[in-house]
């Protein structure tokens, strides 16, 4: 028998760690059906039957963001066999919120209680055994980061589980709340049967009004008059609004349990400690200052102290090998134009790719620590303010700082915003976030002409990325998007040394998805480069690529980037080719130049830029149209095609204006 488990928890409550404990490496990545929202489901160790499906963080089940949906229809839907609610148990009256709202859709459930190590050490307490009772469901005592309780926790949901055994307790409100309910329960019990609706989850969503329960069960025009009297009676009686008398009724029951069972005599160490390390952090004059001093520390480490030198020895080694198979061809006796294709096509394209797999992975060390640490959503709390100035709010940075990464993700993200305006504002913005896609080019034109500079050059890009962002927000949200930002509310969880296994594994499958497009897209894109560049229009092989097919195509495109300060054929060549992924500028440079290694790459951009010229085009590279890939997302999400060229294009058009700015002022001054 196949048993599904569905793994809920609020945000920064543990949840990945555990998800990492509970299946090792037997993770599966992919999206729900219909929406693109990631999804991560894993086999759980030693239990070939049992699956665990990742739900992303919430708060609640109500349907203000996608998330929320996602979760209660996966929950509702597809049935899973058990729940497993993990709780941080240094916040637990918060945490417990979501998990009422979970008891009323009756399915078997368990408490992972995450984080115990902090409540102890700390000289609090929880009786579980009481809070179980209360509760009427298994409660376990773990710490996920410690890797504490796991081994019982399985113990538990797996009985739990065969035992199909329900929460003892679904009724928890009382007086005029405790009316409404029932009232509507009785109203609408065939249906919600008849639709597979719990009955006292349903009854609490039609209080609040929710249209999705509504429709699902095909509520009368009668049945709506009927419960609207019941919703107001009970408003009046209470004097305030629905949604203010259930989250009432919820939190004085949680208050009413963990009095019996939470003895708090101060605050978590963590917490203590979080609290004094935010009064310098989240500053409200140096929190941004310090946030650049990190990642230039960061950009420093990775393209200078540390990255450099073991770049160095990869691009070394590549060159070796790439020697190694010539020699093999050369005395295999194959033709000249075989040759020339593995070796200035796929060697030269692939290999000056793979030589910056490094950088890749020192950076998203780096980053990994940083989110990992919780300091990542202090940066969006520090944000907030700026981005209320441009019609958004702090929440949109997240997508933002998910385009570091990628920019694919990061536009997913945005549908997660209750705000469609927010999200279309953010989808526009966040591929001015330099992704790590663009990291090959910097490191290839830094390398080439600002070697003492690197980590300069590189918060430079970063924060003109932002800045750009900042302006056309302001420009956007006037014209294009008028309107207010949404209210913003982010809990700041406390300081946590990371793990050293989520690190690795957040490296891992970021070196893996790099050397992945390297053998498959940019693989793809070299050989083409490479057969445009070594033929005619009569397709007769050529020694001189400027007489190519290729060299026609981009002398037709080269005068366009002038005002940049170049219009070298193989520069925009490379631009386009960086369409299909970013790293492909890289690739086709390498390719068209005949370098193989990086000194003679730099020798052949210092015949095509000059500092500032390479700079300039660094900028357009920066801020214009990313990968297809992510173009594919943002039509998704935009919702039509026309709507994402008009995205496309206005990143393209203003990556052109600085480009051309910074070229022609600083004309001036060099």
């Amino acid at each position: 028998m196949k048993f599904t488990f569905a793994l809920v928890g609020n945000q920064n409550s543990g949840k990945t760690t555990l998800f990492n404990k509970l299946t090792g490496s037997n993770q599966h990545v992919g999206n729900f059906p219909g929406v693109t929202i990631e999804k991560k489901e894993g086999q759980i160790k030693k239990h070939k039957d049992a699956w665990i499906v990742d739900l992303p963080g919430i708060y609640s089940l109500s349907p203000y963001s996608l998330e929320e949906v996602v979760t209660r229809d996966f929950i509702l839907k597809e049935n899973p066999d058990l729940i497993i609610n993990i709780v941080d148990a240094t916040n637990i009256e918060r945490n417990l919120y979501l998990t009422l709202q979970l008891m009323e859709i009756a399915t078997p459930m368990v408490i992972a209680l995450n984080m115990m190590d902090e409540v102890t050490n700390s000289g609090n307490s929880i009786d579980v055994v009481k809070l179980s009772e209360d509760l009427g469901i298994p409660v376990v005592p773990i710490s996920a980061a410690k890797n504490e309780g796991i081994s019982e926790l399985i113990d538990v949901f797996m009985k739990t589980a065969k035992e199909k055994k329900k929460p003892e307790k679904l009724d928890f409100c009382v007086g005029e709340v405790h009316k409404a309910i029932h009232s509507i329960s009785h109203l609408i019990e065939d249906q919600a049967k008849d639709n597979g609706y719990p009955i006292r989850f349903a009854a609490t969503k039609l209080v609040e009004g929710d249209e999705p329960t509504m429709k699902d069960l095909k509520v009368t025009e009668n049945q709506m008059h009927i419960i609207e009297h019941v919703v107001e009676d009970m408003e009046n009686a209470l004097k305030t609004d629905k949604e203010a008398a259930l989250a009432d009724m919820r939190y004085n029951y949680i208050e009413k349990i963990c009095k019996s069972s939470v003895v708090r005599h101060q605050e978590t160490i963590e917490q203590i400690r979080s609290e004094k390390i935010d009064k310098l952090l989240t500053h409200k004059y140096l929190g941004i200052p310090i946030f650049l001093g990190i990642m230039f520390l960061i950009f420093y480490l990775t393209f200078g102290l540390i990255g450099a030198p073991l770049q160095g020895i990869l691009e070394e080694g590549i060159t070796l090998f790439t020697e190694f198979i010539s020699n093999i061809l050369i005395n295999a006796g194959v033709s000249d134009w075989l040759h020339a294709l593995v070796i200035d096509g796929v060697f030269a394209g692939v290999g000056s790719v793979l030589s910056f797999v490094p950088i890749i992975v020192i950076l998203f060390f780096f980053l990994s620590l940083l989110e990992d640490s919780g300091y990542m959503t202090r940066i969006a709390f520090v944000m907030d303010k700026l981005l209320r100035k441009i019609g958004l709010s702090g929440k949109s940075f997240v997508p933002m700082l998910i385009g570091f990464g990628c920019s694919v993700p990061a536009i997913m993200s945005a549908r997660t915003l209750s705000s469609e305006r927010d999200r279309k504002l953010t989808i526009v913005l966040t591929p001015f976030m330099s992704c790590t896609a663009r990291l090959p080019i910097y490191g290839m034109i830094t390398m080439a002409f600002f070697p003492e500079n690197a980590a300069v050059v590189m918060i430079t890009l970063y924060v003109l990325g932002i800045l750009v962002a900042i302006l056309s927000g302001l420009l956007l949200k006037s014209t294009v998007f008028k309107g207010d930002s949404v209210p913003f509310i982010m809990e700041l969880p406390a300081y946590r040394i990371p793990s050293r296994r989520s690190i690795a594994l957040h490296m891992w499958e970021k070196a893996k998805d790099f050397t992945q497009r390297a053998f498959t897209v940019i693989f793809m894109a070299s050989l083409v480069i490479w057969f445009l560049q070594s033929f005619d229009w009569s397709f007769n092989m050529i020694d001189d690529s400027s007489k190519s097919i290729l060299a026609s195509l981009g002398s037709l495109i080269a005068p366009i980037f002038e005002p940049l300060g170049f219009n070298d054929w193989r520069a925009s060549t490379a631009l386009i080719t960086g369409i299909t992924a970013k790293e492909a500028v890289v690739s086709t440079m390498s390719v068209l130049t005949g370098a193989i290694s990086d000194v003679e790459l730099s020798a052949a951009l210092n015949t095509m830029f000059t500092p500032l010229s390479a700079f300039a085009f660094l900028v357009f590279t920066l801020l214009y149209m990313p990968c297809a890939a992510a173009f594919a997302a943002t039509k998704r999400e935009m919702g039509s095609l026309k709507n994402a060229l008009l995205a496309v294009t206005y990143q393209t058009v203003t990556a052109y204006i600085v480009g051309m700015l910074v070229y022609q002022i600083g004309s001036i001054f060099i």
